[in-house]
């Protein structure tokens, strides 16, 4: 799409803040208002249009994305995202662990073992830990907690969080982040144990690299719309 606008502007307006690209309102694909929940959410997304140049680069606006995913697809069916979501507490990634090396095995539950601390405490989500990859199954207690918890999350906040979890493969992860307990920079490497190790021992390509680099954007993108949804 070629930029067609001169100004970016932000505009209160009765449930939140819309943008307006010169006289044009914003709106998502599907043709529905981009109504923003909070000025400092509308402020930054703006701030994506206006930095556009002759040929608007979408890879650039990870905000717009996140309102159109939010307004079009998340808000509609809140449920079935959350469930989604909640999903990935049944095979959470901090609750498998390594038989051997031992070294990686001890690098887990260091990284790893505070977390399911965490989730017993703060969610009331007691985890089974186990070693290898077989499928275990978690108390349903806790599975109930952790959907709760994940329903807890407005629209927008289970946007951020649908990205959080599915990038770093731990319901738990994201949740940590969510309340507070964890930021988007320390949350990253824990999700990242096992990678780093190959990495350490085996080196990692170009093509490699460059998808981990470009997920941990998405991640702290995530964290970042959060903040911006609940300042």
């Amino acid at each position: 799409m070629k930029r067609f606008w001169s100004d970016v502007t932000v505009q209160p307006v009765d449930g939140g803040f819309a943008i307006r690209l010169d006289s044009r309102p914003l709106r998502t694909p599907s043709k529905l208002p981009c109504l923003i929940p909070t000025a400092a959410l509308a402020e930054a997304l703006a701030a994506e249009w206006a930095a556009q140049g002759a040929e608007v680069n979408p890879d650039a606006m990870p905000l717009t994305r996140a309102a159109n995913t939010t307004i079009d697809r998340v808000a509609p069916e809140h449920d079935a995202v959350a469930a989604i979501i909640a999903n990935f507490g049944g095979t959470d990634l901090i609750c498998y662990r390594a038989p051997h090396p031992e070294g990686l095995a001890q690098r887990q539950s260091q990284a790893w073992n505070p977390l399911v601390t965490w989730a017993s405490q703060a969610l009331d989500a007691p985890l089974v830990v186990a070693v290898g990859v077989v499928h275990v199954a978690q108390p349903t207690d806790s599975l109930a907690k952790l959907d709760a918890a994940v329903r807890a999350h407005r629209p927008w906040e289970l946007t951020a969080l649908h990205d959080l979890v599915s990038i770093s493969g731990s319901l738990v992860i994201g949740l940590a982040v969510s309340r507070g307990h964890l930021d988007a920079e320390t949350a990253w490497p824990l999700s990242r144990i096992d990678e780093s190790w190959q990495v350490e021992r085996w080196g990692e390509d170009a093509e490699a690299a460059a998808v981990t680099a470009r997920r941990r954007v998405d991640f702290a993108n995530a964290a970042r719309l959060l903040a911006l949804v609940r300042s």
